[in-house]
């Protein structure tokens, strides 16, 4: 239940790229039926400018801007890089076919290790990936205004955000190929072939990781495929218990979470502390088991306390929408 401090990755690593993965894969769905309902484009345009611009506002307050130091605050985001990966992804969509984005996708991620592999930085000439010497940490203190989430670094800094781009582009290809039916393909073979190429990503990301290193804090290119190959995974997973077999029933509960994403993470800003119910009813249960065991169930009660109030807006049907 920790990121990896540089270098490396742990399960904790997955779930910002995961999200935005998920959020390409739901694109090709969403844009072709506005396009299908004779939707004119237009409007699709300013639903991808007005939701990127919210993300990026929604980040800002999240990290304090109602605050209104304007001189200490950190601008950067998760959600803020969600919003720009997933703004820059979709307009890559709405105006390039399948082939051009899947050169997009690829040769963003070539391009972005190539800057960071030659451009050199001063006083650590290039190629440099240590978190003082790389060439993205260089660009967010020389641009990035406010303070950076690690004094010297930004894990959600400027130049970083640029393979982002590319983990939404390979949700976008996933969820083309799920939406096809050119291919007729069985869904049982849907989900073999995104399995596939979910180990074919995951071994990519460990032959490239040789030369540049998986590292969340720079989104490298490696780390962009070890996240596509997992997210393939899952969603393989998932699409063939739920999609293929009809087990539906059980993910319920995650429903009622991914209605309302935006709303829970930003209620965890501060707004409101889950801890406070989850300690008043689960203190004495815990307690009641092995102390290595602890940690992970005040995680779980936090899950449930918060998972409480999600269910309460969804029986209300109140949801937060970007």
């Amino acid at each position: 239940m920790e990121h990896a401090e540089w270098y490396g990755f742990t399960f904790y690593d997955m779930i910002f790229p995961l999200f935005l993965f998920i959020a390409g894969v739901s694109m090709p769905f969403s844009f072709d039926r506005r396009l299908e309902k004779g939707e004119d484009r237009s409007e699709i345009y300013k639903h991808i400018f007005k939701r990127t611009f919210l993300l990026i506002l929604f980040g800002m307050i999240y990290n304090g801007l109602l605050n209104f130091d304007f001189e200490h605050m950190r601008y950067a985001s998760v959600l803020a890089r969600i919003g720009l990966g997933w703004g820059l992804a979709a307009l890559i969509y709405m105006n390039f076919n399948q082939k051009a984005q899947i050169i997009w996708a690829f040769g963003i991620l070539l391009f972005y290790w190539l800057i960071m592999a030659l451009i050199p930085v001063p006083g650590h000439g290039a190629g440099d990936y240590s978190m003082e010497g790389n060439l993205a940490s260089y660009i967010d203190r020389l641009f990035l205004p406010g303070r950076l989430y690690k004094v010297i670094h930004d894990p959600e800094g400027i130049l970083s955000t640029i393979p982002a781009v590319s983990t939404a582009l390979f949700g976008v290809l996933t969820g083309k190929f799920l939406k096809s039916e050119s291919l007729q393909l069985s869904r049982y073979k849907k989900a073999l072939y995104m399995a596939l190429a979910g180990i074919a990503f995951l071994v990519a990301s460990y032959l490239w990781g040789m030369v540049f290193p998986v590292n969340k804090n720079l989104w490298t290119s490696s780390f962009v495929f070890r996240t596509a190959g997992w997210s393939l995974l899952l969603l393989s997973v998932f699409y063939l218990i739920i999609d293929v077999w009809g087990y539906k029933k059980w993910a319920f509960f995650f429903i009622v979470i991914g209605l309302n994403p935006i709303t829970i993470y930003m209620l965890q800003s501060g707004i409101v502390d889950f801890m406070d119910p989850a300690r008043y009813f689960t203190t004495g249960i815990i307690s009641l088991f092995p102390e290595q065991t602890h940690e992970l169930l005040w995680a779980i009660s936090y899950v449930l306390a918060s998972w409480a109030f999600l269910y309460f807006l969804f029986k209300k049907r109140i949801f937060l929408k970007v």
